[in-house]
């Protein structure tokens, strides 16, 4: 396994709409193996491909705290087939938007089909904050990021921030 590069925004890649993945090959399981190290690398709890370059609808995610046993979650072309009406706000953050932070408000719960490392369809019952990390990730196979959901004033905020940060760092993607 090996730990990828990850776009930090602005980039036009984290804008752009992923493709379906059509057949989960060992190069699309390796990829997703790659994409979990990465994520507890940075560390996060969630990360989709198109942050780190490859434009397939691909997520991975694990939101069990550091005393708990990892649970993570692979997933090939994921969809919200159901949302609730209950909303839950937290605080969201993104590896594409490093130290930026914005509460920001999604439904509560969420139902997921998906297939898994094995091209097996599974639908995945989620809450809190396992439903809101997916959202966040399946919005980024969309071309949306979490300060899309915030109001234009605190977003155009961050992404000065961020293209001040870019302009620093030598070698910024």
């Amino acid at each position: 396994m090996s730990i990828l590069p990850i776009i930090v925004a602005p980039d036009p890649r984290l804008k752009s709409t992923s493709e379906v993945v059509k057949k989960v090959t060992k190069d699309i399981v390796k990829f997703m193996d790659d994409m979990l190290e990465t994520m507890y690398d940075a560390p996060g709890i969630g990360l989709a491909a198109p942050q780190v370059g490859l434009l397939k609808r691909i997520i991975v995610a694990d939101v069990s705290k550091e005393d708990e046993k990892r649970e993570a979650y692979q997933m090939i072309n994921p969809e919200i087939i159901w949302l609730s009406d209950e909303m839950f706000e937290c605080q969201e953050g993104c590896l594409s938007l490093p130290e930026q932070y914005a509460e920001v408000a999604r439904p509560k719960k969420a139902n997921i089909r998906y297939l898994d490392r094995n091209g097996v369809s599974k639908t995945l019952e989620a809450e809190d904050l396992l439903a809101v990390c997916l959202q966040h990730e399946i919005d980024h196979l969309e071309g949306v990021l979490f300060v899309d959901h915030i109001s234009m004033l605190k977003r155009n905020v961050i992404m000065r921030k961020l293209r001040k940060i870019k302009k620093i760092k030598p070698n910024s993607n």
